[in-house]
């Protein structure tokens, strides 16, 4: 007989929910009274998204993140729907671009401008017509960029290509039609190679999304799963319903059998929803209660007993819905790994919860904040389709690693030329080699190339300061929230001396590429 220790070595051991304090909440956010089983909140580090009350239609809240404290009753909403809105998902490539889907039977893309929201938004960028009754569930493909999943009532998934220059689009590019009652969850794996749904006949299906094949159906009796979530880097799927008793249950599977769960365990008696979370860089769990004030969180780990239960927070005001941060929003200066947005309604409050661990060091933890998923795609829409499959690109999150912030994509400069190569094209005598001159229409380009940097640098001045809006950036209310914001005017005057060296090395390239084309003139 093998022996275990009764004690598990975890780093995450001892990580403790904290509740953000009244100033950094929410207040005064008419949350929606809809039943439909989903977070209704949807988050990223510039904006929180919430679904509204709105009468004669669906509508839903976009407010800065930094915008905390009593909200505007007049505040203005995204409201094109003619239904209820009844999911919302931020592009995880774009901050400023949003999905949603009503009971309209329409999914609705739209664009969130960077300034402060400042009247009712109701046209969308583009409007998705395929699903023939209300449409519950939107998720964006987790690698390849503008690739959007729909699943309706129509018991149909459809996957839609958003690298078309149409408002509307009819046709998705393939439709899924292997269910026999409304899917009430999906998730992908790490790669977005696979999708598993869980349905209301209560079975979790393994489905290939672009064959359109089901590879494996789970149709355990004693679990009725009603959500299920892919542990990618662990080739697991965990699923949260109810036992044949009606307990709250949970239940992790093998990803390659699906015929009997690797453990499956009762919670409680309670009657709401089980939300799962997954965070693949820690390897932690979090299950969040709908109807109760419980986040329980656990460890998984590749051997038995699979899942291991670390601690469990509580409050006593019942959540609705619940958002979760993306890990390049974190503070990773207080040693956050997790983040939640809590939706009160009974006091009309949304609430961050952040999930901490106890360090003493102010340094930047490099083991608990392994390389995460960024902002990039690693494939565009048609390569995915085409059948090529990638992993997501991964970034660090040490401070100024610059990957923190996904601005829309207009206002990317043209790529600044390196100083490296620069250096590299002198000679000694400061003159440029003979096969390096350019022609004066190169020069000409550089020269506009000097003027598109400027203008995005002109852009960038009106519309950010520190790395974040102006509009939304309130004045620094605590000590620490004054050292935060001097640090990031710090990295903000470094990088603009980058800026200005950069620009001061081009000039001084096409001053010696003028001087050198002079000089050969002169010569004939």
């Amino acid at each position: 007989m093998s022996w275990h220790p009764q004690y598990r070595s975890s780093k995450f051991r001892h990580v403790y929910g904290k509740a953000a304090s009244k100033e950094k909440c929410y207040d005064c956010v008419p949350i929606t009274r809809n039943v439909h089983d989903n977070h209704f909140c949807a988050v990223n580090p510039h904006f929180i998204a919430v679904v509204t009350e709105c009468a004669g239609g669906g509508a839903f809240l976009v407010i800065p993140i930094h915008q905390t404290g009593k909200l505007d009753p007049h505040y203005p909403k995204i409201c094109g729907h003619k239904g209820s809105v009844l999911d919302i998902k931020w592009n995880p490539f774009n901050d400023f671009v949003i999905a949603s889907c009503s009971e309209d039977a329409t999914v609705k893309i739209w664009d969130i401008p960077k300034h402060l929201l400042t009247r009712n938004i109701t046209s969308p960028k583009k409007e998705l017509l395929g699903h023939v009754r209300r449409v519950g569930l939107i998720e964006w493909h987790p690698t390849a960029n503008n690739i959007l999943f729909s699943s309706g009532y129509d018991y149909k998934i459809m996957i839609w290509n958003l690298d078309t220059k149409e408002a509307v689009i009819s046709n998705p590019v393939k439709i899924l039609d292997a269910h026999k009652d409304v899917v009430l969850s999906m998730s992908f794996n790490t790669d977005g190679s696979l999708l598993a749904t869980a349905c209301r006949d209560r079975k979790i299906r393994l489905i290939d999304p672009r064959a359109g094949t089901v590879l494996q159906v789970a149709s355990y009796k004693s679990h009725r799963a009603n959500k299920v979530l892919f542990l990618g880097n662990v080739k697991k799927l965990f699923s949260t319903g109810t036992s044949r008793w009606n307990n709250r249950q949970i239940a992790l599977w093998d990803q390659n059998d699906l015929s009997v769960p690797l453990l499956e365990e009762d919670l409680d008696g309670s009657s709401g929803l089980l939300f799962p979370f997954y965070d693949s860089d820690t390897h932690m769990l979090y299950v969040v209660g709908k109807g109760d004030g419980n986040i329980r969180y656990y460890e998984i780990s590749p051997e038995k007993p699979y899942l291991n239960y670390l601690m469990e927070y509580r409050s006593h005001l019942p959540q609705k819905g619940v958002g979760m941060m993306p890990k390049r929003g974190l503070e990773v200066s207080a040693c956050e790994i997790f983040r939640f947005y809590k939706l009160i309604p009974t006091k009309s409050l949304i609430e961050p919860i952040s999930m901490i661990v106890p360090r003493r060091s102010e340094s930047y933890q490099e083991d608990i904040y392994p390389l995460t998923t960024g902002a990039q795609p690693a494939l565009t829409a048609q390569e995915w389709l085409n059948g090529v499959n990638k992993g997501p690109l991964l970034v660090s999150l040490r401070p100024g690693s610059g990957a923190v912030n996904s601005l829309p994509q207009f206002l990317e400069p043209e790529p600044l030329m390196k100083t490296t190569d620069l250096s590299q094209h002198q000679d000694q005598g400061g003159r440029m080699p003979l096969e390096d001159m350019e022609k004066p229409s190169e020069i000409e380009d550089s020269r506009k190339q000097l003027k598109v940097e400027e203008k995005f640098l002109k852009n960038e001045k009106m519309c950010l300061s520190n790395g974040f809006d102006i509009f939304e950036c309130p004045p620094p209310k605590t000590e620490n929230e004054l050292l935060q914001m001097f640090y990031r005017q710090q990295e903000e005057i470094r990088r603009l001396r980058e800026l200005v060296n950069q620009r001061d090395v081009q000039i001084k390239q096409l001053e010696l590429e003028l001087r050198n084309i002079c000089m050969d003139t002169d010569n004939y």
